[in-house]
């Protein structure tokens, strides 16, 4: 009985937090779910305990990561719905192929695949090429390389893009719930951009002076629409782009290469 008190007292206070962070009054909540509020408070104060099937209505209607999913699964005595495959598992395959299709056919402008934290996972030969110098390849981690020491003397707009990076960062660990890893590069990167003034630019561009040659650059950033595996759900395809003339000059001679 304990262990069954200790769980549903784990969901109840799971449950109230995700609200609290989607900024959900329980009647908003109760009206997504299509329950009643009187049960979602029974629900969050332990007095009633969750189906499978509720949970999993709570989970879709707070538009919860799956890793929350089954977290929440789990603390109401669940096993857990969602399972991590291997990138390199033979489900994976018409993914792989799709998200390699995807960075080839975006060439000669560089292209990659981030897991969660934040590691190439894919990347085609024109991000390979643009991020060799920095000691970056397929498995290396984006942000060790936004702590690298000699990074903000080669970004000419270094405040802007630490700005936004941190920011971006915050948002997705938000979305997560908490994401403990990003906690250094954060702090890190709001320390860098305390000279970071805005701009009225329709995009913010990253700057590269590289060997004598500016880059300049912007990205965009996809995800899968319908995940039901924790890599896919947290998987972004990010695909950049130049900014002007010399730029796309640039990346057509080293796709050349």
């Amino acid at each position: 009985m304990n262990a069954l008190q200790n769980s549903m007292n784990d969901f109840s206070t799971t449950l109230k937090t995700w609200r609290a962070t989607r900024r959900y009054s329980q009647l908003d909540l109760a009206m997504e779910a299509e329950i009643s509020a009187r049960h979602l408070s029974f629900l969050e104060t332990g007095r009633a305990r969750p189906s499978r099937e509720m949970v999993v209505r709570l989970g879709e209607a707070l538009e919860l990561p799956l890793d929350a999913r089954n977290h929440m699964l789990t603390h109401a005595g669940f096993a857990v719905r969602y399972t991590a495959r291997d990138w390199d598992d033979k489900a994976m395959e018409p993914i792989r192929r799709a998200v390699s299709r995807q960075l080839q056919r975006h060439m000669p402008y560089p292209g990659m695949a981030l897991d969660r934290l934040w590691n190439i996972r894919e990347a085609n030969p024109a991000a390979l090429a643009l991020f060799a110098p920095f000691g970056i390849c397929v498995g290396s981690s984006l942000l060790d390389m936004m702590m690298l020491e000699g990074l903000p003397h080669v970004i000419e707009n270094w405040p802007e893009v630490a700005h936004h990076a941190a920011l971006r960062l915050r948002t997705e660990s938000a979305a997560q719930g908490g994401i403990p890893e990003f906690a250094e590069a954060i702090q890190y990167l709001t320390s860098a951009a305390a000279a970071y003034t805005p701009t009225s630019t329709p995009v913010v561009p990253t700057i590269l002076i590289m060997g004598g040659r500016r880059l300049s650059m912007f990205a965009t950033i996809s995800q899968f629409g319908t995940p039901e595996d924790l890599l896919l759900d947290d998987l972004k395809i990010e695909l950049y782009y130049p900014m002007d003339e010399a730029t796309d000059q640039i990346f057509e001679a080293l796709a050349e290469r």
